[in-house]
């Protein structure tokens, strides 16, 4: 669960409030704004990692769409308002209990600079691996502690274990019949708010697998699936990175609409700027670098179609999703917005559920286009470009503020040996092993990037040497215990690393090679240590 209990009961709490304000005031509009609620709140349990809240809130939801797009009346009827508050009343009660188990705040990251060891240090992720054939997932138990993830096997009576609730729930599939799997799944759903589930060794059909969804597991990995793609899925969901708010531009003239679509996008906690002026568009874009613009289609003196042209003029906003907003339904209009630099085109008055919702899928869209351009598509590390931008950026924050920062160079030992022995798959496998524990295992103002085929850069903001090499020196000693299944065998591999910290006058270009020529005195002393620090 990435929110606090805190904050996941005032977010209910509000939700609550905002049904108990629909039953006093009945009517079409206050439905809608409860529509709004539901689906922000449904929204809100996804993102924050609680899948089994978010399973009955969504149940919640379709239930709310579905009264209101039958919707034919002064207020709800009596029985639908009877039938919607048991259900809420339910899922209340589901939120209580969660809320009753978990009543200890997450402790924060502790970022200070005199913490002895400042890597993460958030408690260890806690997951169950529930299989009558433990043997089989020993290399799993034992990587995953690498990244600070404890694993409870569970054999068949699991309902015994501790009550604490588990970040994941492994259920292995193997020796089960099909309704057995279905049975135990549906248990652990029922139990569990905030863990994923995840189905293991499951058959390859499509129907099984639609199955296994449906009852509750959130991810199904079949027959065959190797250990490593089912080990990146658990050290991703154990991750503890958060998507910034989403941010919107509203280009709209008139204040009341304005109001009303500001209104409706902070009820997703979509954060939003509005200008009523188009010739300010540009200067907004660069002042407040939104995800999306809201256009309005007719303003005086322009149409959204002429300031979407102008935006599409400057290649950084070439991909800035725009969706429209006019009362004008005509077809030929809202085919040629859209040729002419458009994304969406949505008639005035909207529904706001379903305006939030293209908002949204919109913003995923592009920022996981964005994510491909300052992103390494193997590991999900900074690429070169970008970590010399983030290393430029925090070079001139050390100097400025005058605090510590060192750069590490790190490079897999005898990496063209082991694409050269067991191929290149496996050499990848080997890069995205060491990803993995870098970004398990930093803080979360450190930064690390794919600086090129086997070697890393590591930025660490308010670190001097000693605490650098420290930290770094441990994740070399547990990488060098990893092992690496290949066939009917296994191996081990190690990397070396050149450490340089930032003095008076030293470029980020300087301190890169300093790092670097750390790194190759690290290999030419015979691999597998860090120099430097």
């Amino acid at each position: 669960m990435s929110c606090s209990p805190a904050e996941l009961k005032r977010k209910s709490d509000e939700f609550f409030d905002k049904w108990n304000a629909c039953k006093a005031h009945p009517g079409i509009d206050g439905f809608v704004e409860f529509a709004v609620a539901v689906s922000s709140f449904t929204e809100f349990l996804d993102a924050k990692g609680l899948p089994g809240l978010h399973q009955s809130a969504r149940a919640v939801e379709q239930q709310v769409l579905s009264l209101l797009d039958r919707w034919n009346g002064d207020s709800l009827p009596a029985v639908s308002e009877a039938e919607l508050d048991s259900q809420i009343e339910d899922f209340r009660t589901r939120i209580s209990a969660f809320l009753e188990e978990n009543n200890d705040p997450n402790p924060e990251r502790r970022l200070h600079q005199e913490a002895e060891v400042f890597s993460d240090l958030l408690p260890a992720k806690k997951i169950w691996l529930v299989t009558s054939t433990p043997e089989a997932w020993n290399e799993v138990v034992t990587q995953a502690g690498y990244f600070n993830i404890q694993v409870e096997v569970c054999g068949p009576h699991y309902d015994k274990q501790s009550t604490q609730e588990p970040t994941i729930v492994l259920v292995d599939a193997k020796g089960l019949e099909s309704t057995a799997f279905i049975v135990r799944v549906q248990a652990l759903r029922g139990r569990f708010s905030a863990s994923s589930i995840i189905g293991l060794q499951l058959p390859a059909d499509f129907d099984g697998l639609k199955l296994a969804l449906r009852v509750g597991c959130d991810y199904c990995f079949p027959q065959g699936t190797a250990q490593s793609v089912i080990m990146a899925r658990i050290v991703k969901l154990c991750s503890s990175e958060e998507e910034p708010p989403y941010r919107v531009l509203v280009v709209e003239d008139s204040k009341t609409a304005t109001a009303m679509i500001q209104r409706t996008l902070k009820e997703s906690a979509i954060e939003s700027m509005a200008i009523s002026r188009p010739q300010e568009v540009l200067t907004a874009l660069v002042k407040f670098q939104p995800d999306l613009v809201l256009m309005d289609m007719y303003m005086p003196g322009c149409t959204g179609v002429e300031v979407t042209r102008v935006i599409r003029q400057h290649e950084e906003f070439l991909s800035t999703p725009v969706v429209y907003l006019s009362a004008d339904t005509s077809i030929a209009l809202q085919v040629d917005a859209l040729r002419l630099g458009g994304d969406h085109f949505l008639t005035k008055p909207f529904n706001p559920v379903i305006l939030n919702a293209v908002v949204k899928s919109k913003i995923d869209r592009y920022r996981i286009l964005r994510r491909s351009m300052y992103l390494d598509s193997l590991t999900g590390l900074l690429n070169h470009t970008t970590s010399k931008q983030r290393l430029d950026a925090a070079v001139a924050a050390a100097v400025a503020d005058g605090t510590p920062l060192c750069v590490a160079m790190i490079d897999i030992d005898h990496f063209k040996r082991v694409n050269d022995t067991y191929g290149h798959p496996m050499g990848d496998q080997v890069i995205r092993s060491v990803a993995w524990l870098l970004k398990q295992r930093l803080r979360k103002t450190d930064a690390v990037g794919r600086y090129g085929g086997e070697e890393f850069v590591v930025i660490l903001p308010q670190a001097n040497a000693e605490r650098a090499r420290n930290l770094l020196d441990r994740i070399r000693i547990d990488f060098s215990h990893f092992s690496h299944p290949v066939k009917n065998t296994a191996f081990a591999c190690t990397f070396s690393c050149g450490i340089a910290q930032l003095a008076p006058g030293v470029s980020p270009q300087d301190l890169i090679k300093q790092a670097d020529t750390a790194l190759y005195e690290a290999k030419r002393k015979g691999r597998n240590q860090i120099v430097g620090g």
